[in-house]
């Protein structure tokens, strides 16, 4: 029990001596005692007053029973313990964790949240920046902070407690914090600031050497608080006294340079010393050269911003003003490093690093090292808004290292690494000196280097080294080591994935390999795809943030990890790059940019480019509809309408572009060659012509813009928009007719050329007339079971929409049908094929086309909601459907599943003995689910006073309520 009196503090596993959180984040305790004043009698009224504080200030007390509910997992925005939010009102998140695993429909009724300015008033109780009280609410996501105006550069610490339904208080939560970047633009006092050296387009690789940037500074003390804030237009690296800060890699998070940059937040006060000190600052290349990115304000070279204010005490208040602060400007020194970028980020030629080891002064970043021969920085002014990285970054996940090292002649060797990944690779290498040593990289066996990805090592005098990346990252499973002298190490050579740092959300396998296969190298896939805070269609060839392709991976993303920052993030992205129309050509050349057709032109406000933050590429209504989808679907899983308001805007302006293009209720061709794709990639579309002007194009996308509209009315009934809800399904049903007219063939009960993407994207859009649905639904089935043999024959968005109709109508038998194929096309195909990662098409071998692609990631949501059966109901999963396949559906036996909800972990295990279910389920507290089991299955489950109840039986499913807890059946 928590009671006002002396306060002796201790360190204990993990608390330093000021109170502050030792890095790592272990848990800490404090250690009390209490003594009245004089140790005498209190007086009565007193007494009283200290009692009615207590009541206040403590979630339990004494006697009051607690509630066997603690708070878990607390997030600020998405995210734990986020450094450099900018955001004055953020929002707080947490899940429900029983301490009596006994206990069945254990809620929340009521929340009360914390927020102080120390971390000793806060284990005191003391919220003096918000006491929420005790708020009535089962809400547990996005509760917004309504306490006092926050501060830049402060950290806030935070915790929860909770009422369960009988009203008991749980005890609180941990503590934790954020802390704030930025909040005021005008508290930037740092200027931009690089190397002279700018890109030359017409060199084969980029002239520009990576520059070291430092700065010398004295303190005539070592402060409670130092953090720094590093905006950079390409990627950077943080060093303070020679030692490097923290392990994010290829930081910041990639970002449209034409109107944004992001900053890192860094805690240095651990690195710094009384008296002299360096921060230096490590530039890489990459996108600040990218060509859509060419503004006349920013130059074509890797710049950077940053600022920190050194404070002397650990949790500065309000008043507090720092005793010294560095920020860059001129008088910063800089000088090339031995590191360079080959290649010129561009589509075909990311290329990879180089770096020359006789220019290598390993002391250039400490205290000791003489800079009197370095040039004062180069000051920039590109017209840049500022914000935080409100988003995991990079890290380096899954050590990979070689099966086999083969040699190819005496001084070349091939290495195999085993997996298809994108990533980092360090290598031991020995060469002549002066010499330079290459590495191909490779997806494909017969091929000794593909879409241009290479790196390159110089050998100083001692004629031994290692490579390892920094500012790039290859792509392939096989690297052609040229120009050694000696056979690499198997044990000397490593590899990392690097993605951003978001967390897994859930597990599943099952009875069948197959399935198991798909379901891990779709998982490997995606994350090998998620670089920089965005999705990419593939990590070697563009690395561009395709919308169309989102609609395969984002809600495999969202059901198997915890992705609500890096949606957040992209959907931001995609409000940066809107108003501009889609870029494939050359942005150097200054006769086309922003000139002709698909150049990057300001056009109306509506119009987006087919990929964001990147602008490159080409696409359809499908790409840029994203906007609509990728908002609701994240409604759903995460329960956030915020996403929906913030987007609002960008979403009418779409639906408004797409109607300005209408005629006669039809969406016509609009933009460019590239502007009007329909589906893409599917079966052997490569052959029969995939962008064209066909009516089986023109009728998808017009089915597919229905079913934007669809969802575009929905967000507006959901925030409260009821006159833009009701145009939006007015429009939606007048389109259907007519495109239903124009489209329909009776004669079959298929549309326009009786393609499986026109029938899936006509029934999810719900444009099939009720008289003509079970017959278009046969003909449906018919194309798969019958014509297709029980193949796939659709591409990137066909596929996506296809899995998510069949999986909203429950036909896990089609979709397992599918899925179970083992020769073309299918995964099947895949994985008989020596497959590692997903392809970017149904095909292997057609030339140009990557091993490692985002274009049929959809079955990844399907094993969590399909043959797990985990489906949201309300969003959020306040609640959901559990709903295992039926006998009849698969040839599984059994399947196992945990996800990690915003409600909490759910848990789904079923198997089949002799015909008859067997399920474990696990429903988090605060939640329900609905149990839906078919009578074929011979499971009935017996009513249990505030834990089971039936619902009703229907279509020989009986639904069953089921409150919190843990059940076998």
């Amino acid at each position: 029990m928590e009671i006002p009196g002396r306060t002796e503090m201790k360190m204990v596993n993990g608390r330093t001596s000021n109170g502050r959180f030792e890095t790592g984040g272990r848990r800490c305790r404090r250690i009390e005692t209490f003594k009245t004043d004089n140790d005498k009698m209190m007086p009565i009224p007193r007494m009283l007053k200290i009692c009615a504080a207590l009541f206040l200030l403590l979630p339990t007390l004494g006697s009051v029973a607690q509630a066997p509910l603690l708070p878990v997992n607390l997030k600020v925005e998405y995210l734990e313990r986020p450094m450099g939010l900018d955001i004055q009102q953020p929002r707080f998140s947490w899940t429900l964790q029983s301490t009596n695993k006994q206990l069945y429909g254990q809620k929340q009724t009521a929340y009360r949240i914390l927020v102080a300015s120390s971390l000793k008033k806060l284990d005191a109780n003391i919220g003096d920046l918000w006491d929420s009280e005790w708020k009535p609410s089962a809400q547990m996501g996005q509760v917004v902070f309504q306490g006092v105006p926050l501060h830049s550069d402060r950290r806030y610490y935070w915790k929860v407690a909770v009422r369960d339904e009988k009203n008991a208080v749980s005890g609180w939560s941990e503590s934790t914090y954020w802390h704030t970047g930025i909040i005021r633009p005008q508290e930037w006092k740092a200027g931009w600031i690089g190397s002279p050296v700018v890109f030359d387009p017409a060199q084969p690789d980029c002239n520009i050497p990576d520059p070291w940037l430092r700065k010398s500074f004295s303190l005539e003390k070592l402060p409670g608080q130092a953090v720094l804030f590093v905006a950079s237009a390409g990627f950077h690296e943080l060093y303070v006294n020679g030692k490097r800060v923290g392990d994010a890699v290829m930081a910041t998070a990639v970002t449209d340079l034409t109107k944004r940059a992001r900053y890192v937040s860094y805690d240095i006060a651990p690195y710094l010393s009384k008296g002299r000190n360096v921060i230096g600052l490590w530039l890489g290349t990459s996108w600040s050269i990218h060509g859509p990115y060419i503004t006349k304000d920013r130059p074509n070279t890797p710049i950077v911003a940053a600022q920190v204010d050194f404070y002397e005490n650990a949790d500065p208040g309000p008043e507090a003003r720092p005793f010294a602060s560095v920020h860059t400007d001129a008088t910063w020194k800089v000088k090339s490093s031995p590191s360079r970028l080959l290649g010129v980020w561009n589509s075909n030629r990311m290329g990879g690093e180089l770096w020359d080891a006789n220019l290598d002064e390993p002391q250039w970043n400490t205290i000791g090292y003489a800079d009197e021969d370095w040039r004062n920085a180069t000051s920039y002014d590109p017209k840049l808004k500022i914000s935080a990285q409100q988003v995991e970054q990079n890290r380096l996940f899954d050590e990979i290292r070689p099966v086999s090292v083969k040699k190819i002649n005496d001084s070349t060797y091939r290495v195999d690494m085993g997996v298809n990944f994108a990533g980092w690779t360090t290598i031991d290498l020995e060469g002549k000196p002066g010499h330079r040593a290459e590495l191909l990289f490779s997806e494909r066996e017969n091929m000794e280097m593909t879409f241009g990805l290479h790196s390159a090592y110089i050998f100083d005098k001692t004629g031994k080294g290692t490579f390892k990346n920094r500012f790039n990252y290859g792509s392939g499973r096989w690297i052609t080591i040229k120009g050694v002298t000696k056979e690499p190490e198997p044990g000397a050579i490593k590899g990392w994935m690097a993605r951003t740092a978001y967390k897994d959300a859930a597990t599943f396998s099952c009875s069948d390999p197959l399935q198991n296969w798909i379901y891990n190298t779709v998982r490997w896939t995606y994350e090998n795809l998620s670089l920089g805070g965005f999705i990419v269609d593939c990590p070697q060839r563009e690395r561009l943030g395709y919308g169309g392709d989102a609609h395969a991976t984002c809600e495999t993303g969202m059901l198997n990890y915890q992705v609500g920052a890096l949606y957040t993030k992209w959907m931001e992205d995609w409000r940066d790059v809107s108003g501009t129309e889609s870029i494939v050509g050359n942005m150097y050349d200054t006769a086309f940019a922003r000139k002709e057709v698909m150049s990057g032109r300001h056009l109306h406000k509506g119009i987006l480019p087919h990929t964001a933050p990147t602008y490159m590429g080409g696409g359809g209504p499908a790409w840029g509809g994203i906007v609509v989808t990728l908002p609701w679907y994240f409604y759903r899983q995460y329960g956030d309408e915020t996403i929906l308001r913030k987007n609002f805007s960008i979403i009418r302006n779409w639906v408004d572009f797409l109607e300005s293009n209408t005629r006669d209720g039809i969406l016509q061709r609009f933009g460019g060659r590239w502007d009007f794709l329909g589906d893409w990639l599917w079966p052997n579309a490569t052959a029969e012509g995939m962008n064209n002007d066909s009516p089986q194009n023109g009728c998808f996308n017009n089915l597919y813009r229905i079913y934007n509209l669809r969802i575009a009315a929905k967000i507006a009934d959901q925030i409260g928009e009821k006159e833009w809800a009701a145009k939006w399904n007015g429009q939606a049903e007048a389109f259907s007719t007519i495109i239903h007219k124009k489209f329909f063939n009776p004669a079959d009960t298929s549309y326009a050329d009786g393609s499986m993407g026109n029938l899936v994207a006509a029934l999810l859009a719900d444009v099939v007339p009720d008289t003509d649905k079970k017959q278009v639904w046969t003909r449906l089935e018919n194309e798969i079971r019958v014509r297709r043999k029980g193949h796939i024959h659709v591409g990137i968005t066909g596929g996506a929409l296809l899995f998510k109709l069949l999986r909203e109508q429950n036909r896990q038998d089609l979709l397992f049908e599918m899925t179970s194929k083992t020769d073309y096309p299918g995964w099947g195909y895949m994985k008989a094929n020596g497959a590692t990662t997903i392809w970017e098409m149904w095909e292997k071998d057609l030339p140009g086309h990557s091993l490692l692609h985002s274009s049929f990631l959809y079955p990844g949501a399907w094993y969590i909601d399909g043959l797990a059966g985990i489906k949201v109901d309300k969003p959020g999963y306040e609640r959901f459907i559990i709903q295992p396949p039926g006998i009849e559906t698969s040839k599984l036996s059994w399947a196992k599943a945990t996800f990690e909800s915003p409600a909490g972990l759910i848990k789904s295990n079923w198997s089949r003995t002799n015909g008859k279910l067997h399920m474990e389920v696990a429903i988090p507290p605060n939640s329900t689910a609905l149990l839906k089991i078919a009578d074929t299955d011979g499971l009935l489950l017996k009513e249990k006073k505030d834990a089971i109840r039936v619902i009703e039986k229907r279509d020989g499913i009986t639904v069953y309520e089921l409150q919190s807890g843990s059940y076998s059946f």
